[in-house]
Parts: structure tokens; C-alpha cells; sequence
């Protein structure tokens, strides 16, 4: 449905190439005879959108559906909400994913012709009212894309009977720039623009569902770091409301937005970067160029932080902070899976060498440098090998900044949640304790190792899970965990030891391991050691 760049087209014709054998199977939505000839006929799958008629194909057994359009290109309207797609003439293929958002690293350069999804489904227009799994990528807010190969929703689909998606959506500078303070009433919403595009996205989502074998009052949102912060965000926004109606986060919170103050201070540093001195000089930078503003500093005083973008309470499509002082009132409602990984900055701590040399007397300055929480390093230390004495420097290190970054945000918003009325919806907790053997195991359970258990990806080479047997039995109960959730609202099956919601005091637990079992406030001495000092968002002051 979009221009493909040279590789994406190389792809193309190796995959044909490779199918050109195939046995015919044609299952359509629309006549078959609608569909153009060509070597892709014996395997289309076809299907009607609002914005026209689509081709996909089927894989192993699932009809795939990629880079549909849910809205139109941004460009023409930079920093503003959303528009819908326009309508198309003929049959548009939906055969490749379509372009991400404009960023830097694996996922760029992209494009401001960004609003794409994709859909994995075992029917279409069955009546079969499956569960909708809508899966928010993460790359905090600034980078990331809907194609990651660990997100390819054929095994989930096939074990759960589910309708899986995916989907890209603007970021950084284009999503989450903050031009309210200037202004012009046209860009006031500029800051969650991005948050935006996901409600755009999950209102295509709760029109087609039917079409796709779905279920569109039965929708479950899922994310993972900057998809997990993405969900809590939009649990707060009134626009969002009644599009979905269950939500998995996995080590991605967002306690609090930024506030106006604190995003308008930012845009202004962003706009000095590319010396654009007003709105008019934004809207005329290619897109290249306002990309540049991503590599500038940020004000915090986190050492090279690049510059801070996420939501902005706005007052107009955020009107409350996520997770502060409460959970949002308007999704009460909705069950909720609030999960992390034991060992998360093994993911990007871990690739330094030194952080696995570490001595007694290295630690604190390490630690200070890391921990991004305003406690002593001597006091943290303390209390490491006070409960866990058998820790090394370099296991107190990992430990810490884990507990110290992502790990609280998951517990504010658990915290918050159990303190909300008994009638309100259950809240469950999980960590992931495996360690996955890849690197000599030296990652242990790091951060994005649940992904591919969750999508029963476990044996794709890029999961790094080993591919083993206890990899596989693992994502087998946790991919069934995810699919009882978005089936039943509740997590437990068959596979799976009992799991009870998180209550105070309990703070019921899943941990995830090749023998899962439950357990009371698994890590109560770290956490009763962080509450000493109140919670601050990183980047949201």
C-alpha cells in the first residue's frame, strides 16, 4: 500500500521466487476474479477496508494482511492530530509492511507517511469473534516500528485462535513535540500527537474486527517498554476510552507526563538545534533535518541523555497524569497485566565490560552515575548485601539500577491500582526470572526478553532465548497467559500455576521461570528500600 525502499522489493522477489511452486490457495473476501493476474494470484487473499479494496496472502496457515493504511500521510499536517486515509481505487496490495516514522538507528530513515498496521488472522468475515491483540511497539517514544520479526503474529494467532496486530505510529520530534506554548490553537495537542495516531489506530481497529474474524468489543492492548509506557498513557485520555478493553504492559510504565513547563522548555532547546526560530520554520525543515533535533541534549541531569519526548499534560487530550496521584478513574474497568524482567539493564548495562568487573570500591561511583534515583550509592549498597549478602559488586550494580529505573514505575502503578475500589477490575503482576543461557548467560532475564515468549517466538534467532526446551515450554505458558487474558480477562489456564491478582498487602506476584510459581512481595526489601524517596518519571521535569 506504500512505495517499498530497494531492499524491501529484493525481499519481495526472493519470497515469490520462492513460492512461485506453491499449491493454489486462494481464499477471498471479494471475488477472486476482482484480483489482478500475476505470480501472486495462488496465493491472494482479499478483503474490503473503508478506504477500498485490499490483497494480502496467507502464510502457513494465517492470513496476513501488512501495511494497511489507518490514516493519511502526516506531512501535510505536521504536529497535528490525525487525519483518515483517503479512499483508493482498485485492489491496493497489503503484502509488505509499510514505512515506519522518521527516525535514526535499524528502523529509519522512515517516513512522515507513517500510519500503517498489519493483521494476522485465521479467518476473515467468519463471524468468528475472535479476541483482538493489539501489540504498541516500544523504542521509549522515539524510535521502533510495528515490523520487528519478534512481532510477527503467526504463532500467536495459530495458538490462541486470535486476530493479531501491529502498527506504526509518529515519535520523537514528529509525535511528541510540544508546540502548545506558542500559541497557535492549531498545534495545541502537538505533544500527543503520537498518542493520537494510536487512538486513530485502535478506532480502524474496532471498525474492521469483524472483517478480520474479530471481535471489536474485545480488544486487548499489549507493550512492551515504550509500548507499556504508550498503554498507561492512553488509559488517562478520555479520547481513548471504550477502545479497548483489557491491557498487558511489560516493562514500560508512565507514572507521570511531562508537564506543560517541562515540554515547552524542551521545544524551545529543540527548535534553537535546528535554528528554527517559529512554527513556519518547523513546518518547512525536511523531515531529515527535524530529525536532527533528536540528537540534541537533554536538560536533565541524567550524563548524555539525549533530549527528552513522551506524552505532555496537555489539558486538552491529557488532563491527568497516567499513574499520579491515582490510577485513571476512567479505566477502572479495564484488567490489567503489569509485568518486568528481573534483570532489565543487563539489556544495555550489560554490553560494557566493566560493569561485570566491578569491586567494592568502584561500585559507588558506578552506581551514582546509573541508579537515576537521588539515594546515596553507600546507603543502596547497604541495603544490596543486607538482602542478598551473597550478591557480588557487579550483581549489586545490575540489581540496583534495575530496581532504580524501570522496576519502580512498575510498582507505582501497581501500588496505585490496588488502592483502587473493590469494584473496580483486578490488577496482576509478573516477573520474568528465567535467564535466558545466549552469551554465556550473562544477561540473565534482561529487558525485551519476554517479548518473544509472549508472541511464542521463542525459536526465532533474534529472541535470544536459546531456542531450547525450556524456552519454548516457557513461551508456551506465557503466550497462553496473554491468550486467556485478551479471551476471558484473566491470565490463568491450564499451563500455568495459579496466579492471583495483585492486593495490598499481599502484592501477589507470577514469577515466570521454568517451574512458574507465585509468591508475596518477591522483592519487599527493595522495594520498601526505594520508597525512602518519592518517585520522579525520568524526563517528565
Amino acid at each position: 500500500m506504500s512505495a517499498v525502499p530497494d531492499d524491501l522489493q529484493r525481499r519481495r522477489f526472493l519470497r515469490d521466487s520462492a513460492r512461485w511452486a506453491m499449491t493454489t490457495a486462494t481464499v477471498a473476501a471479494l471475488p477472486s476474479a476482482l484480483a489482478a493476474p500475476g505470480p501472486r494470484a495462488d496465493i491472494q487473499v482479499l478483503a474490503r477496508v473503508r478506504g477500498g479494496r485490499v490483497r494480502g496472502q496467507r502464510e502457513q496457515g494465517v492470513l496476513v494482511f501488512r501495511g494497511l493504511r489507518y490514516g493519511a500521510d502526516t506531512a501535510g499536517y505536521r504536529f497535528q492530530p490525525p487525519r483518515p486515509e483517503a479512499p483508493w481505487r482498485g485492489i491496493a496490495d497489503a503484502l509488505d509492511y509499510g514505512a515506519s516514522a522518521p527516525q535514526g538507528g535499524a528502523d529509519g530513515p522512515g517516513s512522515e507517511d507513517c500510519l500503517f498496521l498489519n493483521v494476522w488472522t485465521p479467518a476473515l468475515n467468519d463471524g468468528g469473534r475472535r479476541p483482538v491483540l493489539v501489540y504498541i511497539h516500544g523504542g521509549a517514544f522515539s524510535n521502533g516500528s510495528g515490523s520487528d520479526p519478534l512481532y510477527d503474529g503467526n504463532a500467536l494467532c495459530q495458538r490462541g485462535d486470535v486476530v493479531v496486530v501491529t502498527l506504526n505510529h509518529r515519535l520523537n520530534t514528529f509525535g511528541y513535540l510540544y508546540l502548545g506554548a506558542l500559541g497557535d490553537r492549531r498545534y495545541a495537542m502537538s505533544g500527543n500527537v503520537g498518542q493520537l495516531d494510536l487512538i486513530q489506530a485502535l478506532q480502524w481497529v474496532r471498525e474492521h474486527a469483524a472483517t478480520f474474524g474479530g471481535d471489536g468489543g474485545n480488544i486487548t492492548v499489549f507493550g512492551q517498554s515504550g509500548g507499556g509506557a504508550k498503554i498507561a498513557t492512553l488509559m488517562a485520555m478520555p479520547a481513548a476510552a471504550g477502545l479497548f478493553q483489557r491491557a498487558w504492559t511489560m516493562s514500560g510504565q508512565q507514572v507521570t507526563a511531562a508537564g506543560p513547563r517541562a515540554a515547552a522548555q524542551r521545544a524551545t532547546l529543540a527548535m534553537a538545534a535546528v535554528h528554527a526560530p517559529d512554527i513556519d520554520a518547523l513546518l518547512r525543515l525536511p523531515a531529515a533535518d527535524l530529525l536532527a533535533v533528536t540528537r540534541a541534549l537533554d536538560p536533565s541531569r541524567v550524563e548524555n541523555s539525549a533530549l527528552y519526548f513522551g506524552p505532555v499534560l496537555d489539558e486538552v487530550v491529557l488532563p491527568v497524569h497516567p499513574f499520579w496521584p491515582q490510577a485513571p478513574r476512567q479505566s477502572a474497568a479495564i484488567p490489567m497485566v503489569i509485568g518486568n524482567t528481573r534483570d532489565e539493564t543487563r539489556a544495555f548495562l550489560g554490553n560494557t565490560p566493566a560493569n561485570f568487573a566491578l569491586d567494592w570500591d568502584t561500585l559507588p561511583a558506578q552506581l551514582e552515575k546509573q541508579q537515576f534515583v537521588d539515594l546515596l550509592p553507600s546507603v543502596v549498597i547497604a541495603e544490596y548485601r543486607r538482602l542478598y549478602p551473597h550478591y557480588t559488586p557487579s550483581e549489586v550494580f545490575f540489581a540496583a539500577t534495575t530496581a532504580g529505573r524501570s522496576w519502580r514505575g512498575a510498582v507505582e502503578e501497581l501500588e496505585a491500582r490496588a488502592r483502587q475500589p473493590a469494584t473496580a477490575a483486578p490488577t496482576w503482576a509478573y516477573q520474568l526470572d528465567w535467564p535466558s543461557p545466549v552469551e554465556d548467560g550473562r544477561l540473565r532475564a534482561f529487558h525485551t526478553l519476554d517479548i518473544p515468549l509472549v508472541f511464542d517466538n521463542a525459536g526465532l534467532p533474534t529472541a535470544r532465548t536459546g531456542g531450547g526446551e525450556d524456552a519454548r515450554a516457557l513461551a508456551a505458558a506465557m503466550s497462553g497467559a496473554l491468550i486467556a487474558f485478551a479471551r476471558h480477562g484473566n491470565p490463568n489456564h491450564a499451563g500455568l500455576a495459579d496466579w492471583a491478582p495483585y492486593t495490598l498487602p499481599q502484592r501477589r506476584t507470577m514469577l515466570f521461570d521454568v517451574h512458574s510459581r507465585g509468591a508475596d512481595d518477591p522483592r519487599g526489601g527493595e522495594r520498601e528500600l526505594y520508597q525512602r524517596v518519592p518517585f520522579l518519571q525520568r524526563g517528565t521535569s
